[in-house]
Formats: structure tokens, C-alpha cells, sequence
């Protein structure tokens, strides 16, 4: 055995607390450990207490351990005992399914609630993460090799554009400053602010020599040998609980979103503004590490509006109008809930009514609260900036993970080092879910992507700007959306044979 065994082959009354210290370890390690894969999961306490049941089941006695002649048969006859508990307690659970069934006969399921937001394109920070998209498109589709770190802030009457740039291309900042508000809708102060009359800063310098060096080597490095742009580590995340594999809960706060503004653009609803967010909250449940969602729990819409409109107006046309055609009727019921302006006034909004920033809504361009964020923005940067070109591979890993059929949920985390090419871990996570284990998936992960930044820029075709590619990232979500442009969203058949 690899594990620390008492010193005695034939442990007497003085070995009594060794020999206990080993019946410990032992349930320890095999409820704990092996309960991550068949899941039977007990506090340490808990697994503790289980000694003095070991102590009556093997040596007929609350206090002795001088019956045992031998470690090897202590250990069998200890997992001998620990076996026939993990069926002793899967019969507790299914004990407790049948006390918890209803009159129908229908289970009481174990329900849980989870919520996901999401703000419409004329949020302040959406429109600086727009706008730095924007710039990094231009400089991308006349220079592909362009290097872009590029923030955007804005407030009253004012936008900034700020950061690092290192291109051939011949970019006007401010037209597209401009534009890209006229765009959104932000065509007077009354609405927040006025593409043609405000302020417009800019502030670009080159990037650091020292980066470049370290990175691309000036442009001389081959694709394989281009190493991260930083530090850092990125998620990417898929689960089979809607066909953009998805969560629920944030595909329906985002596409909540984008209906409000395209009522707004196309006059449906005139009296709605650009500015807006969106708050949906999803009943699940856990099927063994699944998310199956019962039913919508919660919806909230605060939206900028104008004066004319009245409370009633509000909540009508945002029922009727926006929430039907995106809420599918099966997740609705009598009793899900319907904040819909609650605040009662929303005119003033933009960045009249609220400062913005780059890169703010990490977690609404992502997945909704769901998986894990490293941190990292993904607006204004270029493919060499692996908090964007990072999660983007992971995303198309994971997503590979659930389409192929080896699991219904998973994570997938890589991890760079600046000016590293090679990936500094890769990790994979099917919540129990796989169809074969985890290992075996990061095996096929690993022999399938290719996590280097050049090569990612390549796989992806990252280095393609211009169309407005990278714009449409920047609001209502990097993920899950059925559009040519967002390669990474391209499911890679993954080869496996079922166990």
C-alpha cells in the first residue's frame, strides 16, 4: 500500500490510536475522493464520526482494535464495510425521493435560483467597449498585423479614447468615435449625449517596445513562436440546456437586450432610449451536475425612455412587445414575477446619467455569472492579447466538449505566461457529467486545440478587421451567437469511444 501504514504487521492494544488514525485516512480518502465521481460528498466531520461505526463493524467494539492480525486484511475488510455503506446511503436518498412525491406521484424536485443580467448597447460602458471594437476593427482591416490596446471613457458631453497603438493603418479616432455613437442612437443631449457636438479626446501612444520584444519580437517571430501578451488565465464554458449551449438565464437577460433596441431602431416602440439593462432569473435544477431550467422565476427591465410615455404604456408594450417574443411561453406561469421599470423614471440615462468605461461587463459578455472569469476585458484588444484570443479558444473547446456528446456541462481553463507561447496548464471540468473522465477529455482537448496565441489568431482568423466584426462582439455577448464572424463558436468534431 502507498499509503503510511502503523508500524506493527500485528497491531496490539498499544497500537490502537495508529491503527485508528489509518481507518480515518482511509474513509477519508474513499467517501471524499471517490465521492467526486459517483457523487457522495460528506463534510470532514462527518466522515470522521464514520470511525466509530467502523470500530463496532469490524472489531465488534466501540474501544478495541487488537482483533485485527494484519494491516492487508484491515484494509479489505475496511473497504469491504465502506462499499456496502455508499449503497446503505444511495438507499437513504432514494428513500428520501419517495417521501418528498406529492399526491401525483410526481417528485418534489430540489430547485435552486439563478440570475443573469445584461444592459443594452447605449449603456455607457457597452458604448465605450463599442467604441475601442470599433477602433480596433479600423486599424485590424487595413493592417492585420496591428498591435491594439485600446480604452474608451466617457461622461457628460465627452468621450475619451486612450491607450496603445502600433499600425500602418491610417485611422481617423474621432469619426469613429463619432459614428459609432450616431449609431447606437446618441444623436442629442436629450437622449445623453450628441455624437456631433461633444467632445471628443484622444490620447494614443505606441506600445511599449519592451512588450514587443518580448511578444512578437517586432513582428519577427514566426506564428508558433509568438508568445501571450500577459499573464493571466481565461474560462471558457457550455452547458446543453439551450441550443446555443448556453445558460438559459443569461441568453434570455441578453436576448432581452437586443429585442428592446431593435423596438427602438425600428419604431415599435419609439418611446424607448438607448440606454437599458435587462435581469432574468431562472428556476434549475441539478441533475447530477447538469442545469435543467424548470421555469423563468423572474423577469426585470429597466429601460431609458422619454417623457411622453406613462407607467402603463411601459409595462404593456414591454410584455407585449419585447418579453413575449423572446421568453418562450413554456418557462412562463402564474407565478413568475414581472419588474418592469420599477424604479417608476428612466429618462435621464447614457452617459449623461452614468460615467463609462472600457471593459466593465466582463461578466455579460461572458456567461452570465455561470463557469468562471479570469478577469481579463475583451474590447480594444488585438488576437496577441490572450484575455480575448484566450477565451475565445476555451469557448470553442467547451463547446466542442458538449456537442460531441462528452458531457452536458463543462468548463475549460487555460493559462499564459507573457511572452510564452505555450500554454502554462489547460484544465477541464465536466462537472460529473462526462461520458468519460475528465482526463481522458483534457487528453482529446489537448490533441485537438492548439492553445499558442499565433496560432489561435490563425485557427480563428483573428486577424480579420474591419465589417464591424469585432463591433458586434462588443455588445449582447461574445458567446453563443449564430454569426460567421464569431469563429470560435464553430463546434471542431472531437474523436472518443463511449466507456
Amino acid at each position: 500500500m502507498d499509503e503510511e501504514q502503523p508500524k506493527s504487521n500485528n497491531p496490539g492494544t498499544d497500537d490502537s490510536e495508529i491503527v485508528r488514525r489509518f481507518v480515518q485516512k482511509k474513509i477519508f480518502e474513499y467517501v471524499m475522493v471517490r465521492g467526486q465521481r459517483q457523487p457522495i460528498q460528506l463534510p470532514e466531520k462527518t466522515v470522521l464520526d464514520l470511525t466509530k461505526l467502523v470500530d463496532k463493524a469490524l472489531f465488534n467494539s466501540a474501544s478495541t482494535l487488537d482483533k485485527y492480525m494484519d494491516m492487508d486484511t484491515l484494509e479489505k475488510r475496511l473497504m469491504n464495510f465502506l462499499r456496502h455503506l455508499r449503497v446503505g446511503m444511495k438507499n437513504q436518498r432514494l428513500l428520501h425521493q419517495q417521501q418528498q412525491m406529492n399526491s401525483s406521484g410526481n417528485i418534489k424536485m430540489e430547485t435552486f435560483l439563478f440570475t443573469s443580467e445584461s444592459v443594452n448597447e447605449g449603456h455607457p460602458d457597452k458604448l465605450c467597449d463599442q467604441i475601442s471594437d470599433a477602433v480596433l476593427d479600423a486599424c485590424l482591416a487595413q493592417d492585420p498585423d496591428s498591435k491594439v490596446a485600446c480604452e474608451t471613457c466617457t461622461k457628460t458631453n465627452m468621450v475619451m479614447v486612450f491607450g496603445e497603438i502600433t499600425t500602418k493603418a491610417n485611422v481617423d479616432y474621432e469619426k469613429i468615435v463619432r459614428d459609432t455613437c450616431r449609431k447606437i442612437g446618441f444623436v442629442s443631449d436629450d437622449v445623453g449625449l450628441d455624437a456631433d457636438n461633444c467632445k471628443v479626446l484622444v490620447n494614443i501612444e505606441q506600445q511599449s517596445p519592451d512588450i514587443a520584444q518580448g511578444v512578437h519580437g517586432h513582428l519577427t517571430k514566426k506564428p508558433e513562436e509568438i508568445g501571450a501578451g500577459d499573464q493571466g488565465h481565461m474560462f471558457g464554458y457550455a452547458t446543453d440546456e439551450t441550443p446555443e449551449l448556453m445558460p438559459l438565464s443569461h441568453v434570455l437577460a441578453t436576448k432581452l437586450g437586443a429585442r428592446l433596441t431593435e423596438v427602438r431602431k425600428n419604431g415599435t416602440c419609439a418611446w424607448l432610449r438607448p440606454d437599458g439593462k435587462t435581469q432574468v432569473t431562472v428556476e434549475y435544477q441539478n441533475d447530477n451536475g447538469a442545469m435543467v431550467p424548470i421555469r423563468v422565476h423572474t423577469i426585470l427591465i429597466s429601460t431609458q425612455h422619454d417623457e411622453t410615455v406613462t407607467n402603463d404604456e411601459i409595462v404593456a408594450d414591454l410584455k407585449e412587445h419585447v418579453i413575449k417574443p423572446v421568453v418562450p411561453e413554456n418557462y412562463l406561469d402564474e407565478n413568475t414575477i414581472f419588474h418592469l421599470n420599477p424604479s417608476g423614471r428612466f429618462v435621464i440615462g447614457g452617459p449623461h446619467g452614468d460615467a463609462g468605461l472600457t471593459g466593465r461587463k466582463i461578466i455579460i459578455d461572458t456567461y452570465g455569472g455561470w463557469g468562471a472569469h479570469g478577469g481579463g476585458a475583451f474590447s480594444g484588444k488585438d488576437p496577441t492579447k490572450v484575455d480575448r484570443s484566450g477565451a475565445y479558444i476555451v469557448r470553442q473547446a467547451a463547446k466542442s466538449i458538449v456537442a460531441n456528446g462528452l458531457a452536458r456541462r463543462c468548463i475549460v481553463q487555460v493559462s499564459y505566461a507573457i511572452g510564452v507561447p505555450e500554454p502554462l496548464s489547460v484544465f477541464v471540468d465536466s462537472y460529473g457529467t462526462g461520458k468519460i473522465p475528465d482526463r481522458e477529455i483534457l487528453k482529446i482537448v489537448k490533441e485537438t486545440f492548439d492553445f499558442r496565441p499565433g496560432m489561435i489568431s490563425i485557427n480563428l482568423d483573428l486577424k480579420r478587421g474591419g465589417n464591424a466584426r469585432f463591433l458586434k462582439t462588443a455588445a449582447y455577448g461574445h458567446f453563443g451567437r449564430d454569426d460567421p464572424d464569431f469563429t470560435w463558436e464553430v463546434v471542431k468534431p472531437l474523436k472518443w469511444e463511449k466507456a
